[in-house]
This record gives structure tokens, sequence and C-alpha cells, in this order.
């Protein structure tokens, strides 16, 4: 079942194009015309063998398959084949059934089915078009992290809800400094591109807060003013009534090399990070607070900065509620500490490392959402460098 979920994972964020696209190729060729090719095929050697059973006026179906899998040469090609291999028929003299209506409609069918691959086709190119564009923005937004980047291995897994989005409101990064190495994870409030908005404004806020200010609380304090203020903007420009009115979850922790077994961690309003160790699973203790962007309804109440226990062969597990909030169909929310201490009581020392951690999450939600996720999901998973 495992190995099951891991394809699934794999597949879950691909639009329908790309899936067909590796559905039908081989080594990176195209074989999608083989199976309008059987059927003319299979059309004809059925016509010959069966007389008195007249399908060879089927051969209009091939150009129809083929305009929905082939591109534009191909199926015409594969029509032009369906009109010879009528005429041919004709000739043989198998039966006296193919005369000129027969044929107009092998030729018609050829024609709009060409037609349509071609309208088909360039729907497809706009399609990866902006795949392509969705791509560069993720990767802007949320960007390639280097390993053992500010003394932390990481891994991370972001699946869009929307495929053909591929890109939402979660958000995640780290940011090394002289004050030391700070962690951010979030969720920004509904969907679309002024959730993304939203999110790129937190991020590039945390980027130049988190490297300059020594302060953990002032690094909070500067996330929670930059969300206001895009708010503020937002309304400004007469966005619609959603764009105007965000906020955000968000775990913001700071790594320092002064707290070899400890970090200094702000929670607002987000699910408690997970602390996964060769021992076990806890939740960090940490005292949540408002999410980011509710200081104008509650102001100077901003989440404590709390300093918290993480030894050295513990790993820091962050996630977003696509998560927390999967439902299987009896409706049951998923629980990832149950997966990971199985995990754990069979490999206490290879579950902690970030990449197998984020796997192991990613495919107990799958698997217990069936694949069916409701909402963006982030795992990501950090922990000191090993030495």
């Amino acid at each position: 079942m495992t190995g099951r979920w891991q394809f699934v994972g794999r597949l879950v964020g691909r639009t329908d194009v790309e899936l067909r696209h590796e559905l039908f190729s081989v080594r990176g060729r195209s074989i999608a015309w083989l199976f309008p090719l059987a059927l003319l095929g299979g059309i004809a050697a059925v016509d010959v063998t069966t007389g008195a059973f007249q399908v060879i006026s089927w051969t209009v179906l091939v150009p129809g398959i083929a305009a929905a899998v082939c591109g534009v040469w191909a199926t015409a090609a594969l029509a032009a084949l369906a009109v010879l291999v009528y005429l041919l028929a004709g000739i043989s003299q198998v039966h006296d059934n193919t005369g000129l209506p027969g044929l107009v409609l092998v030729l018609l069918g050829g024609v709009i089915a060409v037609v349509a691959s071609s309208v088909r086709v360039r729907g497809e190119e706009r399609m990866l078009h902006m795949r392509d564009i969705a791509d560069t923005t993720r990767r802007t937004v949320l960007r390639p992290i280097p390993q053992g980047w500010g003394g932390l291995d990481h891994a991370a897994v972001y699946l869009a809800a929307d495929t053909e989005a591929r890109v939402g409101g979660d958000f995640y990064d780290i940011q090394l400094g002289p004050h030391g190495t700070r962690v951010l994870i979030g969720d920004v409030q509904g969907k679309g591109l002024g959730a993304v908005e939203t999110a790129s404004a937190l991020l590039g806020t945390f980027r130049e807060t988190g490297y300059h200010e020594a302060d953990l609380r002032t690094v909070a304090e500067r996330l929670d003013q930059r969300l206001l203020r895009h708010r503020q903007h937002s309304q400004g420009l007469g966005y619609a009534e959603g764009d105007g009115d965000r906020f955000a979850t968000a775990v913001l922790v700071g790594f320092s090399e002064d707290l070899p077994d400890e970090v200094d961690a702000v929670v607002f309003g987000h699910e408690p990070p997970l602390v996964v160790g060769p021992n076990g699973v806890r939740r960090l203790g940490s005292e949540a607070g408002l999410p980011l962007g509710m200081a104008d309804i509650a102001p100077s109440v901003l989440p404590p900065v709390c300093r918290v226990a993480l030894a050295h062969d513990e790993t820091l597990l962050l996630m977003t509620d696509g998560v927390t909030e999967a439902r299987d169909p009896e409706g049951r929310f998923y629980q990832p500490a149950e997966d990971i201490v199985r995990a754990l009581a069979d490999d206490p020392d290879g579950v902690v490392v970030p990449q197998r951690l984020v796997a192991l999450v990613r495919d107990g939600t799958l698997r217990h959402c069936r694949g069916l996720l409701v909402d963006d999901t982030t795992i990501f998973a950090v922990r000191r460098v090993v030495k």
C-alpha cells in the first residue's frame, strides 16, 4: 500500500494533459497513434472475415479517437488512412455497401477530427504555458532552499489542491543571518492569486527582518504589521472583499548556536508543530496566539516568544491544515502522529531524517483522504545538521 500512495504523491499536482502524455508515451516518445491504428486494423479485419456483417463504415470512428489523443498531423494521417481503407474495401468487392454516402461520411468525419485535434492541441499548449507561469510563480514565492542552509537539514512537500493552479496560499522558508537561523511556515486564509500575493508579501518581510532583527519578537511584529499594510493596500485598490480581509496562520521558529538544545517559537493561530525524535513524538510546547493580521481587532496582543526544548537528534515537523484537516470517507481527521509512532517503532533513527519524515506524512495524508485533497498541503521538516 505504501508504494501505491508514493506513486499517487508523485501524480498529485499534475494536470490531466501531463498525465495523458505520460500514459501514452514510452521513453519520451508518443505511442498514442497505436490505439486508433489498431482500431482501424480491427475494423478492416472484421469486415473482411464477416462480409455479411458490414462494419467498414465504422472507420469514421478512427479519426475521431485520434483527435482525442494524437497530434494534428497524426490525426490527419489516420483520417487519410481511414479513407484509403474504406476505398480498398469497395474495390475488393467483399460487399457492395461502400457507396458515395459512406465515403462522404468518412471524409467528413476525418475533416472534423483534424479541426477538433487542432483546437485541442492549441488549448493544451495554452494550459501548459499557464502551468509554466504558475511553476515560475511558485519558485519565486517558495524559493528553492539549499541543503544545509543555515545549519539545518530540511525537506518539504507542497501539494496544491487545485492541480490546474499549482500554487496557493501556503508558504515556508528558512532565513539565516547574524542572529541565527529563522524558520517560517504559514497558511494564508482563502485561495487564488490574492492568497499568493499575501504569501509573497509575508515571505518578503520575513527574509529581510529575519536577517536583520536580533529579537524574534520584532520579526513577529513586522510580519503582523506587513499583513495589515497589505490588507489596507488591497482594500484601497477596491479588491474583492475576501482579498481585503485576509489573515494568515503561521509558525515562526528561531535556531541559535547559543541554544543547542532549545529553540524560540511564536505560533500565530497555527497547528502546533510536532517534535519527532528516536524516543517518540510530542507537541512543541509553545503558547498559541491570534493569527497574523488580527492586530486591528486585538491591538498589542501578539503571541509570546516561547523558549522550548528541541534536542539535537529531534526533528521539527511543521504542517498546514491540508494535513490536519484531511478526512477519510467516514469523516475522520488524519492523525499523523499515529503513523509516525508506528514508523518509529520499526526504524527510530531513520524516520527522523527530514526526507523520510516528510514522505511518510505525505503518503499517510493521501492514503487517509484517498488522494482527494480539499486544501493546499505543505509538510516541512527541519533539524540541526548532524555532524
